[in-house]
């Protein structure tokens, strides 16, 4: 299949074009030197030119922090930059898949949430995000939404590459324990988009890897298969705090667990335990 990615020197996209080519799709990867999403015209050139049948929109504005203050800039991207692409990917016949995020929900569900549970977005970023959501599923008649949360991988700054730093560097660290969530590996969530994009069902869909923990307990696994897996000398000890011991600029979700309720019911096959993917990860990044 022909395939364009935006965003693809982004941590989901990389992992997403190298799945493409092993599987010998014909792919145009564009990053923001080749596609300025935020351009309509020249969105409209080059994804016209190179005709895709499936666009997976990568691209995204993801400073969550950065966001609270340059609203203009979060919205430019992904709403006005997700607009752009969705109207030429609908004008050229192509698939969309547009990925998103746990922050259109507010968090405070006792129960993960479903994919037509109501949204909350509560910061900048989840609204902007919400705001993308919207516009493809308006302007789009082949749509994919994938909601995904607690995103890792090999390529770019992440959560885990922070910890396996400071862990290394810290005698101790203080890490939220009243958030939880789904660590979900790139390479898993992009396996999962080259099977959802061979289909014809549309929707919206969660994707996270199985199981759930606190970034505590995250961090935890993190060090224990980095002992194992690496043999880091991990010296920092660990202590659990609360999300008002640890404030930021934008709130987070304390419960951004996502049912994967489209998954079961169109027969698709979810991801695989996250601690599983976390290990290969490990592993793979000491090679």
């Amino acid at each position: 299949m022909k395939v364009l990615v935006t965003g693809s020197n982004g941590q989901l996209g990389r992992d997403v074009v190298l799945l493409l080519e092993n599987e010998g799709h014909s792919v145009l990867a564009c990053d923001r030197d080749q596609m300025d999403i935020t351009n309509q015209e020249q969105c409209n050139e080059v994804v016209s030119s190179f005709h895709p049948e499936v666009v997976i929109h990568c691209a995204a504005y993801t400073a969550v922090d950065a966001a609270q203050t340059d609203i203009d800039g979060a919205y430019k991207v992904n709403a006005v930059g997700t607009r752009n692409v969705t109207v030429v990917a609908e004008r050229t016949g192509a698939k969309l898949i547009y990925i998103s995020t746990d922050y259109v929900f507010d968090g405070n569900s006792e129960n993960p949430y479903q994919e037509y549970d109501n949204t909350n977005p509560q910061s900048v970023y989840g609204k902007s995000k919400r705001a993308g959501e919207l516009l493809v599923q308006s302007l789009s008649s082949k749509w994919f939404i994938v909601r995904t949360s607690w995103v890792y991988g090999l390529y770019g700054n992440n959560f885990v590459k922070t910890m396996l730093k400071l862990g290394q560097e810290k005698s101790k660290l203080q890490v939220v324990n009243d958030q939880k969530g789904s660590p979900t590996y790139t390479v898993d969530l992009g396996e999962f988009l080259l099977k959802l994009m061979r289909t014809e069902k549309y929707g919206i869909y969660h994707a996270s890897n199985s199981g759930t923990c606190t970034w505590y307990e995250f961090t935890q696994a993190i060090f224990e298969e980095a002992r194992e897996l690496k043999g880091l000398s991990i010296q920092a000890q660990l202590e659990p705090c609360t999300t008002e011991q640890f404030p930021r600029p934008a709130p987070r979700p304390r419960n951004s667990v996502l049912d994967h309720l489209s998954i079961r019911t169109n027969g698709l096959s979810g991801l695989r335990p996250w601690r599983e993917g976390l290990r290969d990860f490990i592993g793979f990044s000491s090679k």
